[in-house]
């Protein structure tokens, strides 16, 4: 399994920004990537994530699963 989270660094530690849904003591491998803070970088993700909330997260979803579950 693959996964790609955001994480900070502070305290030598690295800080998850959201959690793993894994068993406790898995090994896993870790691959750094620094990420540039980059203010225009930032709002074209914002805009994008904004956008694909508007599509993901809509009350025609629901109908659809509504009749799907029929």
């Amino acid at each position: 399994m693959t996964v790609t989270m955001n994480a900070i660094y502070e305290g030598g530690q690295l800080r998850l920004l959201e959690a793993l849904s894994l068993p406790e003591h898995t090994l896993v491998h870790v691959r750094l990537e620094t990420v540039e803070r980059d203010a225009e970088r930032a709002e074209w993700l914002a805009q994008g994530e904004r956008a694909l909330t508007k599509v993901w997260d809509n009350d025609a979803d629901d109908v659809y699963n509504e009749l799907l579950a029929q």
